[in-house]
């Protein structure tokens, strides 16, 4: 398999990761916000260039 289709998975992972990180009761509370947005963000940019990837590959471009 491809390495940017890893690359790709990968990037969804973190996306996840930075979802699910407890940042309660830290210093870093204040930017959870933050870390929710850019996690989701990467979920669905990189989902989306998963998706595109696929469709290219099926429609043999």
């Amino acid at each position: 398999m491809d390495r940017f289709i890893f690359l790709m998975l990968a990037s969804i992972l973190a996306g996840f990761a930075l979802l699910k990180v407890p940042l309660s009761g830290t210093f870093l509370s204040g930017i959870e916000p933050i870390t929710d947005l850019i996690g989701l963000l990467a979920m669905l940019i990189f989902s989306l260039v998963l998706i595109y990837k696929g469709l290219m590959a099926l429609l043999g471009k």
